[in-house]
């Protein structure tokens, strides 16, 4: 990162900035005051945070150029101090793009740097957070009620409360409205016989005559069912391995599934018990891959940016041969990861 600027380090009175970030969320939002802007959520290499924002008058010119999830090298910019309700990160600053910020592509940073934090149930319940924050929570969902159709501020509006509970069955209740009310249901729905994990990314938590739950904060919040993270593969080993102590009922894990009870009752032993084991037997190893064994053809070679296998294509020229191609990001020779 040498020749960057840490968001970390971003402060007011200077506008000379130069940071390679990733967009971990983005949205559009309207408000009588700035009319419609872009809103942006970025996370540096080091995992600090900022928010973002694109004034009205500069939406049509920043619009093609900034995509969630991508990487992108900004350069002057001004940074002014983050206050009110519904902030998305803790920086005590956000950026503010100006006519002359210069937004540049350049090398992804890793597709694991999702700048997820999940705060921890009891802190939500008991209230030792800040509700001016918005939190990203994960869990299993446990009990859901029906849509229901409520009227807020004269408009229908769909509803849906949630229950879910973390690897040691610590409880948090989740109210959901509009299109992520619809989602999470019909989500649900496809997966009745699994154990569905929720991720709720800048929710805001509500406090109701003493009572804590968490809501969606308009279009700020990103909720995704069972998603492909790093996150969620380790909430479900914690869960298995802590999550069944104290002879809870089966009613508590009814959206077990078959395929992972067997993670459940199936033994667990390190490699080291594996090698002196004599008799056959099934068992769980859970390990780090060290290396791999390129020879043996039993992998693919995959886009280090998308994930998607990628192709082999003939060389122009004359001397044969050939190079990789990736369909979807559209580009030759791309980083690969096997």
């Amino acid at each position: 990162m040498a020749g960057f600027d840490e968001v970390s380090q971003s402060k007011p009175y200077k506008s000379m900035w130069r940071i390679k970030v990733k967009i971990i969320r983005m949205w559009k939002q309207y408000t009588a005051q700035g009319g419609e802007t872009i809103e942006m959520v970025l996370v540096d290499s080091k995992g600090d945070k900022i928010h973002a924002s694109v004034k009205k008058d500069l939406v049509e010119q920043f619009d093609p150029v900034l995509m969630e999830g991508f990487t992108k090298i900004l350069i002057n910019f001004a940074v002014t101090h983050a206050c009110g309700s519904y902030r998305t990160t803790k920086h005590a600053y956000k950026i503010a793009f100006v006519s002359t910020t210069k937004v540049r592509p350049c090398e992804e940073l890793p597709m694991n740097l999702t700048g997820f934090t999940p705060a921890k149930f009891l802190d939500v319940l008991d209230g030792s957070l800040n509700t001016d924050y918005l939190v990203d929570v994960i869990g299993q969902i446990v009990e859901y009620s029906h849509v229901e159709i409520v009227s807020v501020n004269g408009k229908d509006t769909e509803k849906i409360t949630v229950e879910l509970r973390n690897e040691n069955d610590v409880r948090l209740t989740i109210v959901l409205w509009g299109k992520f009310a619809m989602n999470v249901s019909d989500a649900i729905q496809l997966r009745a016989d699994h154990a569905v994990v929720c991720v709720l990314r800048f929710c805001k938590i509500k406090v109701w005559k003493e009572d804590r739950s968490v809501s969606n904060a308009y279009n700020v919040s990103d909720i995704a069912i069972n998603p492909s993270m790093n996150e969620v593969q380790a909430f479900l080993a914690l869960w298995f391995a802590f999550g069944n102590r104290g002879g809870q009922s089966s009613s508590n894990v009814s959206m077990i599934s078959e395929k992972e009870d067997f993670f459940i009752h199936i033994p667990r032993k390190t490699i080291s018990e594996v090698l002196e084991s004599r008799q056959t037997e099934r068992c769980i190893v859970m390990c780090t891959i060290a290396s791999i064994e390129s020879d043996m053809g039993w992998f693919y070679l995959s886009c280090k940016v998308c994930s998607k296998k990628v192709q082999t294509v003939p060389n122009d020229n004359d001397e044969g041969g050939f190079k990789y191609f990736c369909t979807k990001c559209k580009v030759y020779t791309p980083k690969m990861l096997p």
